[in-house]
Order: structure tokens, then sequence, then C-alpha cells
């Protein structure tokens, strides 16, 4: 990617915490950038352009990048940040439940990559980056399913990219940790709740409320995205700030009993 002309961004679920930060430190950098949100946002973001879209809508995409490339003519940045949380046993969700989940974290990302990946192609150029989590890289007691849509979008992200770069365009993966944003306030619960898992979901949100207090500002992410979108031989992934890299390097390496005790011993579980 040229770093002397940014290009055109779009960004989902820049309405507020990562997605607003991202859009943001996006536009300083010179990039014009699209934000989107799932409702009209009526507040008005200077400098960021906000469209309506559901990344669970086919028809919803496609009107937003027919939107943005009528405003343009061009996308040279994906950002797929749009998402959605779940804490609770595993057991505790339906399958429907799951579905809708991954309808969001995972076949969101794969609609939106699909949408922009024909106008990429024929540039010879863009760049996609990925919203993971370092919980796409451990055992997420609790946040079972959250994790695997993360854990698939690893999976995906690193593929595609070997599939597209012929066509100049890189798929590049950012990893935050816990980030001071409203996302555990905007848990979803689970739709079957069992008395055997109450004091462990409780002990884990407060385990998590505890963690996003003391997490980083979205702004380390949103830094992290620049730093992925703009690199003319861009990383694999990018961990986004202190506990993120500790927790990506100490995976790699630390053996794996050693690793499951700490986990199940930071987590408040039996060791």
């Amino acid at each position: 990617m040229d770093k002397t002309i940014p290009g055109v961004a779009l960004v989902t679920g820049a309405s507020s915490g990562i997605g607003c930060a991202t859009a943001n430190t996006l536009r300083n950098a010179g990039f014009r950038v699209f934000g989107t949100s799932r409702r009209a946002v009526l507040e008005k973001f200077d400098g960021v352009t906000m469209l309506t879209c559901d990344v669970t809508d086919d028809a919803s995409v496609s009107k937003l990048v027919d939107e943005v490339l009528a405003e343009t003519g061009r996308i040279d940045l994906l950002v797929n940040n749009a998402g959605i949380g779940l804490l609770g046993g595993a057991e505790e969700s339906s399958t429907a439940q799951a579905q809708a989940l991954f309808d969001v974290n995972v076949f969101g990302v794969i609609r939106m990559t699909n949408a922009v990946l024909p106008t990429m192609r024929r540039q010879r150029n863009g760049r996609i980056v990925n919203l993971s989590s370092v919980l796409g890289l451990i055992p997420a007691p609790y946040s079972a399913l959250y994790s695997s849509t993360k854990h698939a979008i690893e999976g995906y992200s690193e593929s595609l990219d070997h599939e597209l770069r012929s066509f100049g365009i890189r798929v590049v993966l950012v990893e935050p940790a816990y980030t001071r944003t409203s996302f555990e306030e905007n848990l979803a619960r689970p739709d079957r709740l069992l008395d055997v898992y109450d004091a462990a979901r409780a002990a884990m949100d407060a385990i998590l409320r505890k963690a996003i207090e003391q997490g980083d500002a979205p702004e380390v992410v949103a830094r992290a995205v620049l730093q992925a979108a703009t690199a003319s031989a861009p990383k694999r992934r990018y961990a986004a700030g202190k506990r993120a890299r500790q927790i990506s390097f100490l995976r790699r390496f630390v053996p794996e009993s050693a690793f499951d005790k700490s986990l199940r011993k930071q987590n408040g579980l039996p060791v």
C-alpha cells in the first residue's frame, strides 16, 4: 500500500470502542474513512462518514460497498471490527444462539471480505485487517463459543492471505487482549441458563469486568490496526498492547501443561 496516499478505508462497528478509535486513527493518518454501525448514528463523527450496515445481511453489506464505491471509486482498506461477545458455559447456549454469534463474528467478516475483494482485485491492491483476539490463541473458559469465533477468524485470515497475495492483497490479524470498552456491558447471555454454572459464570463475569477495567485503551488497538494497515511488508499478526504480546509469547513457548495450570489459576478454576 502506498504510504503517501493511504486511500479509502472502511471500518465496521465504528460507532464506539475499538472501531471508533480505529476510524479516528486512520482519519488522522490521512485515510478517507467510512465507518459502519448497525443502526443510524445521530452523533457527528468529524471526518468519518458513518453509514448503516448489518453484517449479517447480504443485501445490507452489498448496499454499503456500493455506496462507498459510488462515492470514491475504490476501497483500499477493510477493517473487520464488528463483533459481539457471549459469556457463559458452552452448554448453556442453544445451537441457534451459537449460530447467531458466528453469523456476526465469522460470517460477517466473510460477507464483508467477499464484498470488497472484486474491487481490490481490479485495483491489484488492498489490505484487509481482521480484529481477532488473544482468545483466538488460547482457551477461554466460559467464553468457549466466542473464543471459537476468533479461532475461526485466525484460520480463515491466515489461509486467505496466501490465496490473495498474487493479487496484491494482504490479510492481516490484530489481536487485542482486554480493552477498556463497553464490551462487557453488551455481552450476550446464554439462552438456557443452568443452575450448575451460576457460581462459575458469576465469578468469570467479575474477572472479566476487572480485566477490562485494567485493560488497554482502544487507541492502543487502533495504533496496531494502523501499523497492520500501512506496513509495506505486513506481519501475519499484530498483538495489540503489552498484555497481548505477553500472552502470545507465553502461548508459543511455555509448555502446554504449565500454560494450562496458569490459565486455570488466573480464571479461578481448580488447578
